[in-house]
């Protein structure tokens, strides 16, 4: 294949603008393309922590015994939409599949390999960008209100430490010394110091966004339509405004990039697994810190523009309408945590994180077609996995070796 110079990346979500920018900083001509604003998705709605510590997959060993329970109680952090299950059975199936405890560590080895280097990822993007004042370091706190709760807990406190992530387990009393806001009926808490968070996930994106205009790279408002393949390779994206041509393409298109991927060759088990988040304007500075509770399965973080009260894993599909009653859900259990929260939602939201059975993204190019490279499915890390993403898509679009392990994330391994 000839030295690429022109590459199109498709979705300006945070990971498709981390990509533009790393290519942008090589030399090469690059366009984003996005029917929306960037950071306009998933972006939008995460909760905002750059998750160093988010090795451990979501299935883990037990999972089979929990899930027909969790489908079935109204109270549960998963709901699937009935009218969806037949769908997304064969996801679930392999979702339950790689909760074998030997998958589990090998999961957890893959993205930790990731994770390590968030930071490193994110950093020369920032400095570009003048973006510092968008990073908070702060520790996050997982909280238990139960014994049961946090000797559930242990399994994966023990992946991190294993892996290299800084945890100390706290009391009750410990945690309200770092998080007076905490409810007096927190008995247990682990603690992460290394953890930081952006304090607006959606300016953060479009600064970075910005940069990227501001150093000649090429915004595109137009709505993808799918790829002109030839029998020589790929001719070009085409959009709402005309045919697009390029000599790479990356595809980070979130949820949507399934049916992008499947146009060149791959059939992939991505899901629309989506969360939900409310805006509390008047508890900006209620918290010192993020949390996550262990019992409510909620997550609390205080933004520049309000406490964001986040959660929930519905399987629905990425256009079918929200259920706002799970905001009522997720702001009765934030109350109950902080019991001086006070004032209304002032904003509430749903998106769809792009979400692979084994809890890894797939990072690399296409098997069928070599001129393009995919970037997505990173679920709930996406924000923390940005920034190496975009280096890793840089790194192998210039010919480069990334220095990282990039089987666990090829795109054939389903």
């Amino acid at each position: 294949m000839t030295q690429p110079q022109e590459v199109i990346v498709i979705g300006a979500g945070i990971v498709g603008v981390c990509c533009a920018l790393y290519l942008r900083r090589e030399g090469f001509g690059v366009t984003l393309i996005d029917r929306g604003e960037p950071g306009s998705g998933a972006s939008l709605g995460n909760a905002g922590n750059l998750g160093i510590a988010s090795c451990v997959p979501h299935a883990l060993p037990g999972v089979l015994a929990k899930v027909p329970k969790m489908l079935f109680d109204d109270a549960s952090p998963l709901r699937v939409r009935w009218s969806h299950l037949p769908k997304s059975a064969g996801w679930f199936a392999r979702f339950v599949a790689s909760a074998a405890p030997s998958r589990v560590a090998a999961i957890a080895d893959a993205r930790n390999s990731l994770l390590s280097r968030l930071y490193e990822g994110y950093a020369p993007l920032i400095d570009m960008a003048g973006a510092r004042d968008m990073i908070k370091a702060c520790g996050l706190l997982f909280t238990y209100e139960s014994e049961a709760a946090f000797a559930g807990a242990t399994y994966g406190l023990d992946l991190r430490r294993e892996r290299g992530v800084a945890v100390e387990t706290l009391s009750g009393d410990e945690a309200r010394e770092l998080e007076p806001a905490l409810s007096p009926a927190v008995t247990h808490a682990a603690h992460f110091p290394g953890v930081s968070m952006t304090v607006n996930p959606q300016r953060l994106t479009r600064v970075l966004a910005e940069c990227f205009v501001r150093n000649n790279g090429m915004l595109l408002r137009e709505t993808v339509q799918g790829f002109d393949v030839g029998p020589d390779g790929v001719r070009g994206v085409q959009t709402d405004g005309g045919l697009r041509t390029a000599d790479r393409y990356v595809i980070a298109a979130g949820v949507w990039s399934r049916a992008l991927a499947k146009q060149v060759g791959s059939d992939l088990p991505l899901e629309a697994e989506r969360g939900y988040h409310a805006m509390i304007p008047a508890a900006a500075d209620l918290m010192r810190m993020p949390a996550i509770s262990g019992d409510r399965s909620i997550a609390l973080t205080p933004m520049e523009h309000g406490l964001r009260v986040s959660g929930m894993a519905e399987f629905a599909g990425p256009e079918a309408p929200a259920d706002w009653r799970l905001i009522d859900r997720l702001t009765k259990h934030a109350r109950a945590l902080l019991p001086g929260l006070q004032g209304e939602v002032g904003s509430r939201w749903v998106g769809s994180r792009p979400s692979f059975p084994d809890s890894k993204p797939v990072i690399g190019p296409s098997p069928r077609r070599p001129e393009v490279f995919y970037a997505f499915g990173h679920d709930h890390i996406g924000l923390a996995l940005a920034g190496i993403t975009g280096r890793i898509v840089a790194d192998l679009i210039a010919g480069r070796d990334p220095g990282i392990d990039l089987a666990p994330f090829r795109p054939d391994r389903f």
